[in-house]
Formats: structure tokens, C-alpha cells, sequence
């Protein structure tokens, strides 16, 4: 369990939150660089730890991300004209460059205008692996780009998505650092069954309830389920948390590539969470096909690509479809992230963790929340929270069959040699 305080310090990230201060000192996703697509384009609404902002791609291809609202009388810049290096609001004319400079007053006289003492709000940017970062901290304390493995693969091996989640930041970081319920939300239950999830022939479902391995590191944790299949092998998947909001994870698509894949799960509020979503592979290059993300239903045919809201979702119960249930999935509902958002969501905006009543098989969960309550009170002392150093950027992550007496981080992980790793529990 955590306790009603913790909790509201976990799960507040809007400005003066403690937790919204933490999440400031890290590299945030902010949109796809595709929802820019062109120098000079349309602005993007962009809703991000509380705060309503406007990103635009300027003449010459840099994006700038602004305070919505013009600080002269508080109109949206939604409705602003992209032009000549700088957002125009419509209202009366006053234009912002992408550091937040006033540049410009056309509503008044060359000899009145007061341009220097205009400055609106404005965030750093940076673009990798297809999507806009954003630093919302103190600039003084920025840490390095945030290069992921993924981002420096060819656009040829790698996809990235987005999708609304109706539920708190935490909510999606614990379901998807908590591999014990993988096989049992996401099984399967014929070998027939051509539906989305594990079937009952696959080593993560056939073995038994995992044991837990967290090796702490300086940028949060490395961990493994461990599942005996027999007297000689083992079952192991590996996992990384990177502070404050990264999982990496193996996955395999539906033809069989094997891939590294993982989630962001960003806050835009309290209330509501932008899951990216991203994988790639390290040896044949991805098809059209393989980017609609069929099992995971976080595709362009499962979510709407200008809301970014599934098509399954909590208006709808996610189209569960009870004979399914009884038939062939463990859940009834289509897509394995899609079955991830309707479980989450259903704890209800914000869960009451006092309630709780945690396991060893919870160890992963209450680690992430020990690390991420540690790193709320080093940046309330002035310190430096861990996930900031660059020692996050090989990392890949695994799963295989291995003998029971193996060195399963030698054979699955070897990166982790690079690693210190702090302690293991």
C-alpha cells in the first residue's frame, strides 16, 4: 500500500506540484514530429504536466513551444498565423519567435512598440526518434538529450505511436513495470485462437508465477521474471524502468520479429495520460504492415489519429465481447495494450493506493515507487534525481529459455556489464 500522502505526491505534476517539479528536471515527450510535418504549418495544442501550450514548426523548421495564451489580453494562439519565423496572434497582431520573443506589435505605432519587455513562456526542444522533446525545468539544470537506443535507429526500423490513457500517470508506469499479470490479462486460451495475446503453448504463460530480480542502477532499475518451465530451464524476461516514466521490454509482432520495444507514459494532467508507444527492430527493416500495431491495437486503425483516442475506450466498455471471453481470450477485449488502458482506467482517475494489498510478486511496483518518492525529495532539496545521466542510452532489453544454472544477465542482457549496478532485491 502507499499512504493517502504519498500518493498525492506521486500523482500531482501540474506547476508547484512536487511531483510536476521532479518531472520538469527530465526530457519530455511533447507530440510526434509528424503532427508538424512542414515549415510554416498549422499549430498544435499541446497539453502537457497541466500546462495548455502551443507547438508550431517555424520558416525554418524549428519547433518552438509557447504558453497558449498571447500575453497581451489571453488570446489562444491556436488560431495564430505561422509566418516568417514567428506565431501571430490574430487578435491584435502580436508575434512570438520560438524562444518566446516579442517580435513584433501590429497594433501599435512603430514609435510605441515595446517589444523588448514582452517575453511569453518557452520551452526547449529537441527531436529524436520521431518525436518533440520538450525541457520544461530550470534551464540551468538541463541534463543531456535524451538518447534512447531507439532513437538512433533509421526510420526504417523503428515506429512510434501515441494514444490517450483516461487515468493517472502511475496508473500506466506500475501496469507496465508489473510482469506477473502479462500472461494472465494477456493470455490466450486455445493455440487456435488468432486473436491478440499469448497463447497457452508460449514459455511466458506455461511457466509458473514468477519470481522477482530488481537490480537498482543510477538511472532506476533493470528486472527480470523468472519462471521455472521445468527441472532444468528457466524462463526469463527482462525489463528496464528509467526514471521518471520509460519501461523497455522484448516484444514480437504478428509475423514473428522479434523486437525492443517500450512505452512513455507522459502526463498531460492529473487526470489523463499521453502513452508513446515505440519499437524497433535490429534486423530486417519494418513493413506498412507491421506499423499498424494490430496486436497491440495502439495503430492508426484502433486509434484516431487526430484525437489520439482509442476507438475502444471506457464509452464503448472497449467493445468487450463476452463469448470471446469464454472462448478464446482471457479478457474479451481486443488489442494487448488496449486491454492494459481499460483495466487501468477502470481503477478510476486517480487509484486510492491505501487500499491496496501488495505481494512479492508487487516487487517491481513498490521499487518504482520508492525510487520515484526519492527522487520527489531530492529535487525538493535542491538535489539531483536519478534518470539524468547518460547511462540509460544502450539499453535493450530480452527474454529466453535458459538452464536453471545459467548467468541469465550475461546471456540475455549482456549491456548491463556496463552498468553498476547499486544493489539487488
Amino acid at each position: 500500500m502507499l499512504s493517502r500522502e504519498d500518493n498525492e505526491l506521486l500523482t500531482r505534476v501540474g506547476p508547484g506540484a512536487a511531483m510536476g517539479a521532479t518531472m520538469r528536471r527530465y526530457w519530455t515527450p511533447a507530440l510526434l514530429a509528424r503532427e508538424l510535418p512542414e515549415p510554416d504549418g498549422a499549430p498544435v495544442r499541446v497539453r502537457l504536466l497541466g500546462e495548455d501550450l502551443i507547438a508550431f514548426r517555424d520558416t525554418r523548421g524549428r519547433v518552438g513551444l509557447l504558453d497558449e495564451y498571447c500575453p497581451h489580453r489571453r488570446a489562444s494562439l491556436f488560431f495564430g498565423r505561422n509566418e516568417e519565423c514567428g506565431l501571430r496572434c490574430v487578435y491584435h497582431g502580436w508575434k512570438y519567435d520560438v524562444d518566446g520573443r516579442c517580435v513584433d506589435m501590429m497594433n501599435e505605432p512603430e514609435e510605441h512598440q515595446f517589444t523588448d519587455k514582452i517575453r511569453i513562456t518557452s520551452y526547449p526542444t529537441v527531436e529524436r526518434g520521431g518525436l518533440v522533446w520538450a525541457y520544461l525545468g530550470p534551464a540551468e539544470l538541463a541534463p543531456p538529450l535524451p538518447n534512447f537506443a531507439w532513437t538512433a535507429m533509421p526510420a526504417t526500423h523503428v515506429n512510434v505511436s501515441k494514444v490517450i490513457q483516461e487515468s493517472n500517470w502511475l496508473q500506466g508506469l506500475e501496469g507496465g513495470i508489473d510482469t506477473s499479470h502479462a500472461p494472465i490479462l494477456h493470455r490466450l486460451l486455445t493455440t487456435e485462437s488468432t486473436r491478440p495475446g499469448f497463447k497457452p503453448t508460449n514459455p511466458f504463460v506455461r511457466g509458473k508465477a514468477p519470481r522477482l530480480v530488481v537490480d537498482l542502477t543510477d538511472y532506476g532499475y533493470q528486472y527480470a521474471g523468472i519462471r521455472p518451465l521445468d527441472e532444468t530451464s528457466l524462463h526469463i524476461r527482462t525489463y528496464h524502468f528509467i526514471l521518471p516514466f520509460h519501461q523497455i521490454r522484448p516484444s514480437q509482432n504478428e509475423r514473428g520479429l522479434r523486437l525492443v520495444a517500450g512505452h512513455i507514459w507522459v502526463p498531460i494532467d492529473d487526470d489523463t495520460t499521453m502513452v508513446y508507444n515505440w519499437e524497433y527492430s535490429t534486423g530486417e527493416a519494418l513493413t506498412d504492415e507491421d506499423r499498424l500495431e494490430r496486436r497491440l491495437g495502439n495503430g492508426p486503425l484502433e486509434v484516431d489519429q487526430t484525437t489520439f483516442r482509442g476507438k475502444r475506450n471506457r464509452a464503448n466498455d472497449y467493445l468487450i465481447d463476452r463469448r470471446v471471453q469464454k472462448t478464446e481470450s482471457f479478457t474479451g477485449i481486443d488489442g494487448i495494450n488496449t486491454q492494459d488502458r481499460a483495466i487501468q482506467e477502470s481503477m478510476g482517475p486517480i487509484v486510492d493506493r491505501s487500499h491496496e494489498h501488495l505481494g512479492p510478486a508487487d516487487k517491481a511496483v513498490i521499487q518504482a515507487r520508492r525510487l520515484l518518492l526519492d527522487a520527489v525529495k531530492s529535487v525538493a532539496s535542491g538535489g539531483t534525481p536519478r534518470g539524468l545521466e547518460p547511462t540509460y542510452y544502450a539499453l535493450r532489453a530480452a527474454e529466453g529459455v535458459v538452464p536453471r544454472d545459467a548467468d541469465w544477465r550475461a546471456l540475455l542482457t549482456p549491456e548491463m556489464a556496463q552498468t553498476e549496478i547499486l544493489q539487488t532485491v
